[in-house]
């Protein structure tokens, strides 16, 4: 509301509203979905028909409210940009679904769903006694903590909690998965009686997962695992390659000594004797269900859980979403918990004893430094994918309100010139971007309730 905003945002504000080009503005911020940080181009295209050398249609931004034309910035995180987050959480729902329930659309048979396939969690081990909320009894502090109790998953003694070996687990939390996966394959040729030579000839391990903080700042990671054919999820895996084979082995790799990942002393970094960084003893496997069994880890609720975190993966804790150049960066953050700021600074104290695991780049990110989502290569599409489908849509629709032949490349060229001009809005701009942001989630919400129908996948999902 207006009455809400300091007087110079005001007045920003209506300055925005009562240019004449405001409706073009808006329209701009309605395209990019309320994008909170929309990056700015200038530049032009020209579509030409290839043979007569004809303009078809030219376009400059020249016209455009600023000269400027803006994109939605595209970042991943809710903090960050909710609107850009929502449209990211939406492919990354696609992409593990379609893994799970087949998509023709994307090439992938709904014969997967056929697939031995679990859903695993992996966890980080204690690094010290936190506060909790056992399942029968009280915290060890003697408290039963609420749900927003803001000390779960604080240290009972901050002094002799282990901050380093914590930041340290979270930077090698790439090289963990990775060991885990080869270590995987592994024990799955080894139950067959294959080598790993053979082992392609006969299976193809697939996975999509995403990283997660817990509340003492540890990461852990959800995956999808499952198991296909020499093909990938074209073709079937043997009959003999069965869940319980999946399960057993997921359990072996875990606590095989080969996932564990050794980091040798270095002068000051406060651990004489090195580190060996292993998952936490807390491993969850369940089966996948198919939607209509009556199971709680059903297809659509895997693909949504991951789809949750993939875009929330940080910022749940309370953890800053933006590098800091310094320490005292962290004087302009009151309100960054106190067990938050030690695992910073460890990241800080450990930088110059293991330059090469930038750990002060990532001290942000409490030393964790991998991608948030990643999947193997024949798991099901990718988000460059899905990103280039809507791209493709759009500009199809464009063509069409332009009255253009289709974009043939053996009959029209299309020319373009385009620079970065900034990103970002104004103080006014960005409360009216935020009133467009709402109306589109609150137009998203009633559509959605109205198409709701529990009978299907489709509508459980919602």
């Amino acid at each position: 509301m207006p009455d809400l905003l300091d007087p110079t945002t005001l007045g920003d504000l209506l300055r925005v509203a009562s240019a004449p080009d405001f409706d073009r503005w808006k329209e701009q911020i309605r395209r990019t979905g309320g994008c909170t940080d929309p990056i700015h181009l200038r530049g032009w295209t020209v579509t030409q028909d290839r043979s007569t050398g004809k303009v078809l249609h030219a376009y400059t931004t020249t016209n455009e409210p600023g000269g400027r034309l803006r994109i939605a910035c595209g970042n991943r995180r809710a903090s960050r940009c909710p609107s850009c987050a929502w449209l990211y959480a939406g492919d990354t729902y696609h992409l593990i679904r379609a893994g799970l329930v087949g998509d023709d659309a994307k090439d992938i048979p709904a014969t997967v769903r056929d697939h031995p396939r679990v859903f695993v969690t992996l966890t980080a081990p204690s690094f010290g006694p936190v506060h909790n909320q056992p399942a029968a009894g009280r915290c060890r502090c003697g408290t039963r903590h609420r749900d927003d109790d803001p000390t779960l998953g604080t240290p009972l003694d901050p002094d002799t909690y282990d901050y380093a070996a914590a930041v340290m687990f979270n930077n090698h939390a790439g090289e963990l998965w990775a060991r885990f996966t080869r270590r995987l394959r592994r024990e799955i040729a080894l139950r067959l009686g294959l080598t790993q030579r053979e082992f392609p000839a006969f299976l193809r391990l697939s996975f999509g997962k995403v990283a997660e903080f817990q509340k003492r700042g540890a990461v852990h990671f959800h995956a999808v695992i499952r198991l296909d054919g020499p093909l990938g999820p074209l073709t079937s895996p043997p009959r003999w390659a069965t869940l319980g084979l999946l399960t057993d082995a997921v359990r072996a790799a875990v606590a095989h000594p080969y996932t564990t990942v050794k980091v040798p002393p270095a002068d000051d970094s406060g651990c004489p004797d090195g580190w060996a960084l292993r998952w936490g003893t807390q491993l969850d496997i369940r089966p996948i269900q198919a939607f209509d069994t009556g199971h709680d880890i059903t297809e659509q609720a895997v693909a949504s859980y991951v789809a949750k975190y993939a875009t929330k993966a940080a910022e749940t804790t309370g953890i800053l979403d933006r590098r800091i150049g310094e320490l005292a960066e962290l004087d302009h953050h009151p309100a960054l918990p106190d067990h938050t700021r030690r695992l910073i600074r460890a990241c800080w104290d450990l930088d110059e004893a293991y330059p090469d695991r930038r750990l002060r780049a990532w001290a942000h990110m409490l030393g964790f430094r991998g991608h948030f989502s990643t999947k193997s290569r024949q798991y099901s599409t990718t988000l460059g994918a899905l990103r280039q489908i809507r791209a493709d849509y759009r500009a199809a629709q464009q063509r069409h309100a332009l009255g253009l032949p289709d974009d043939d490349p053996d009959t029209t060229l299309v020319l373009a010139d385009w620079q970065y001009a900034g990103h970002g809005h104004t103080p006014g701009e960005s409360a009216l971007a935020a009133g467009i942001a709402e109306a589109i989630r609150l137009n998203r919400e009633t559509a959605r309730e109205a198409s709701y129908d529990p009978r299907t996948p489709e509508g459980a999902a919602t």
